[in-house]
């Protein structure tokens, strides 16, 4: 046995070393995270006890789409290059929703590690076929060489299949099932080689599907929606289709008009499944777009909308709007809203879907309002705390391209994450954990362990609109000192606004905060009060009106082992 003690050593020493790995001192942990929002409109707006506040998902919650079986709602929305994908929410009621988790959460349904952050996952649908008791989401996946594709599950609250491919090119696909048990989808596409009219000219096409394949059929491809409601108009972007059965109609809805300023919701109606459709004499049924634009508590670009029967027996629709702050610039992204639909006559309409919009709605007869109680989802004003002492993330916490799985781990101290020597600025999975911007008035705080070794090395905060758009504050390393370095990325071309020298001692607390347009960055070191670092900066940049591309704000505990925010 003696002759084997230099061995054992070796491999106690080498396990030593392994186990102590999460105390290395360049990398970051932290202990807390706090988000707290602090909108005008909540506070001057307060609910009775029969009101819920519009919009139900704040932040960058777009395109939703929702389908019930029973008594149960599910909800989901576009994701784009976040991971995992596609978040899904449950309720039983329509005001009080859970994040059960997300559709697609592996690397075999979700590959956007190479592709920047407005692509990857658009305009998801969720359908249940209770011919076959399973549930479908359908949707376009801008990565991966994928394209169309459809998962589906028994469960939602078991996980999802990996995708089937679909044979068919555009956008937004949606997938109806029709009483008799057929199945069809429908989608945005180009026209036909050689007719299109103007830039924006799209149609609507269908085709039937194939429900043991999980495939479309080929050759039952039909266009039955060309341009919008009148093609003399030269609408634009008609998308994000929907087909439901009333009374024995079917019944087409669709957004126009583009996702912006001129966003709409419009419908049309058939005595067929495969059309020809009709538009309804009254369209568009919801949009913001006539209204005056100094409106007090805006909302705008209404559209991207799905309806279903509520539990008071009426129908409800969910739909994407934004809120921009005072210089109009949207921060907080596309948000999930709702409202009450009147589907008395042959046509359904958004009850004040053509006025301006509240930020506070009556809730369905008999319900409570419980937001921000136990698991439900926070709306209006509020505080949420993150210790990080559970060994399993809350859903609200995402990655970029990539699992969180691959940079985090779970200690006694917090969450250790692990840097990738990768920068936030890169096409590439990012070690960062992101939280939504959902207020205009809001702070950001992390409390941080760290000790870089390197200029190459850094961790703390950063706030994304994109790789080529964002700002980063944290702590690096520069001629064995530490610095507290303040950086700003516009168009992909990157500034210093500010660095300081600090007296370190291995803890500090850094903070984003927004009133507005107007940005800070702050730090406290360990038992001393917040200083700001680089004045008010603009959020600009944080925009889409700037950034374009179609995500909102997200807001990371960052870290880093490929850092270029050198101080000056």
């Amino acid at each position: 046995m003696k002759k084997n003690q230099p061995f054992l050593i070796t491999i106690l020493l080498a396990l030593f070393v392994f186990t102590g790995c999460s105390a290395q001192k360049n990398v970051p942990v932290f202990s807390k995270a706090v988000y707290e929002g602090n909108d005008d409109v909540y506070n001057e707006n307060p609910l009775e006890e029969d009101e819920f506040y519009n919009p139900i998902l704040q932040g960058m919650y777009p395109d939703p789409a929702i389908a019930r079986k029973g008594d149960d709602y599910y909800l989901v929305s576009s994701s784009f290059a976040v991971f995992p994908g596609v978040p899904i929410f449950h309720s039983n009621d329509l005001v009080n929703w859970t994040q059960i988790g997300h559709v697609l959460d592996r690397k075999t349904q979700l590959k956007v590690f190479d592709t920047g952050i407005s692509a990857g996952i658009y305009a998801p649908d969720i359908r249940y076929n209770p011919h076959n008791d399973t549930f479908y989401m359908i949707t376009t996946q801008f990565a991966g060489g994928f394209g169309n594709i459809v998962v589906k599950t028994k469960d939602p609250m078991q996980g999802w299949s990996d995708p089937y491919k679909l044979n068919f090119q555009g956008i937004d696909p949606a997938i109806f099932f029709d009483d008799d048990g057929k199945a069809y989808v429908v989608h945005n596409d180009a026209p036909n080689q050689g007719e299109e009219l103007y830039q924006g000219h799209r149609v609507i096409k269908i085709w039937e599907y194939d429900l043991e394949k999980d495939q479309v059929i080929e050759g039952t491809d039909k266009i039955i929606v060309d341009g919008g409601v009148d093609l003399a108009d030269k609408p634009i972007w008609i998308e994000a289709p929907h087909i439901y059965k009333k009374d024995g109609l079917y019944y087409l809805m669709c957004a126009e008009g583009g996702t912006g300023g001129w966003h709409s919701e419009v419908i049309f109606v058939s005595d067929k499944p495969m059309g020809p459709y009709e538009p309804a004499p009254s369209n568009p049924i919801l949009t913001q777009r006539y209204l005056s634009q100094n409106r007090d508590y805006k909302v705008d670009w209404a559209g991207h909308a799905d309806l279903v029967e509520g539990p008071d027996g009426e129908y409800w629709g969910v739909f994407l709007a934004i809120r921009p702050n005072e210089k109009g610039r949207v921060n907080t992204g596309r948000e999930t809203f709702i409202l009450p639909v009147d589907w008395s006559g042959k046509f359904p309409v958004f009850i004040n879907g053509l006025v301006p919009m509240e930020p506070k709605l009556k809730m369905p007869e008999g319900v409570e309002n419980k937001t921000g109680e136990g698991d439900y989802f926070p709306n209006g004003n509020f505080t949420y705390t993150e210790d990080f002492s559970s060994d399993k993330l809350d859903y609200r916490w995402v990655g970029l391209r990539g699992p969180r799985e691959d940079f985090i781990k779970f200690t006694k101290k917090g969450l250790q994450i692990n840097p990738f020597e990768t920068n936030i600025k890169e096409v590439k999975p990012t070690s960062t954990l992101f939280h939504r911007q959902q207020h205009k008035d809001f702070s950001f705080t992390a409390t941080m362990s760290y000790k870089p070794k390197s200029e190459k090395d850094l961790a703390g905060i950063t706030a994304v609109q994109s790789e080529k758009f964002n700002y980063v504050f944290g702590v690096t390393r520069k001629d064995n000192k530490y610095y507290l370095v303040l950086e700003r990325t516009e168009k992909g071309s990157s500034k210093i606004l500010a660095s300081k020298e600090i007296e370190y001692k291995d803890e500090v607390q850094l903070r984003v905060e927004a009133e507005e347009d107007d940005y800070q960055f702050s730090y406290a070191l360990k038992g001393e009060d917040f200083q700001n670092l680089g004045g008010t900066v603009s959020g600009d940049i944080l925009s889409t009106n700037v950034a374009g591309g179609f995500t909102g704000a997200l807001l990371g505990l960052y870290a880093t082992s490929a850092n270029d925010a050198i101080p000056e």
